[in-house]
């Protein structure tokens, strides 16, 4: 689990895995339920790592638990490592309910926090970093390119007049400003959402981070079917399964699967992305922007 957040998807595999079935991506695939069994826990954020693996242990589970704090982009050469790989791989890209909640950690404009939205906390550069010291040809680049946001030079010119009479450390401050730059339309969703998303992907490199992933995933699958010595981080039939709330984490996802099945290289699971029923979006809201895609690595190409 390339994002463990509170260990709620590690939970529900690690419970498959001990009962030995597993009917979530494919039907009625075996897993091994053995003691041997390994859920790979990987988290940016310390804090959330730690009550990840409190949940799966908890369940008592014939399973091994490791935990990895740090940038998922940076999980395959753990994996390598640790001399593992996984024969499933879930990325959750939204950040946990937990994070946006707490307005310690800034990632909110309804409620009023520093101005942080780092997901690891030990991470150098802040929001209010960005916003309090960038230049307005790079806010501009940041609100463009990573909220799309049309009024990116308008915002962007806003933030460097108002930083020279104070800086701006607070989500309030920065949502206001926005707000007061482009006004709020009846009925639209708030005027800041778009920097929000924007600040957070740059302070996170979460774009980054997400092709680096890819990358690695695609790696994986040519030296699959190239026949290659292990050590490989990922099976050979390897369900890889990525979740997406965004258009900028949604195309790369799916040209990097696209690729991968016309390459011969995997087959697609389902067809194309898979969203939240009305029923799941109900008893969660957040869940209504989501988009899931998987695939199934292919086992090698050449002969024995």
């Amino acid at each position: 689990d390339c994002t463990a957040g509170l260990g709620g998807h590690a939970a529900a595999v690690a419970s498959e895995m001990a009962t030995g079935t597993s009917q979530v991506a494919d039907q009625n695939v075996r897993i091994s339920g053995d003691a041997a069994s390994t859920i790979i826990l990987n988290d940016a954020d310390p804090s959330n790592l730690a009550r990840a693996a409190a949940s799966v242990q908890a369940a008592a589970l014939p399973v091994r638990v490791l935990a990895f704090q740090g940038n998922f982009a940076d999980l395959p050469r753990k994996i390598q490592a640790a001399a593992l790989a996984a024969d499933m791989l879930l990325a959750d890209l939204g950040f946990a309910s937990n994070q946006v909640d707490d307005p310690a950690r800034g990632f909110s404009f309804m409620r009023e926090g520093p101005l942080d939205m780092r997901l690891d906390p030990s991470r150098p550069l802040s929001a209010a970093d960005l916003v309090n010291k960038g230049s307005e040809t790079e806010l501009t680049a940041i609100l463009r390119d990573y909220g799309e946001e049309p009024a990116a030079r308008r915002i962007a010119a806003a933030i460097v007049r108002a930083r020279k009479s104070a800086p701006l450390l607070t989500t309030t401050a920065l949502a206001d400003l926005v707000q007061a730059t482009i006004g709020r339309r009846p009925g639209g969703i708030h005027p800041a959402t778009k920097t929000f998303q924007a600040l957070r992907i740059a302070v996170n490199d979460e774009l980054g981070s997400l092709e680096a992933l890819l990358a690695a995933i695609r790696h994986a699958a040519q030296q699959i079917a190239q026949g290659a010595p292990d050590p490989n981080w990922l099976r050979p039939g390897a369900r890889v399964a990525i979740i997406t709330f965004h258009s900028l984490e949604d195309r790369p996802v799916k040209r990097v699967f696209t690729e991968l099945v016309h390459e011969g290289l995997a087959h697609e699971i389902g067809r194309g992305k898979c969203a939240a029923r009305d029923e799941e979006i109900a008893q969660n809201p957040r869940a209504r922007s989501a988009k899931l895609r998987a695939i199934r690595l292919l086992p090698s190409t050449l002969p024995k």
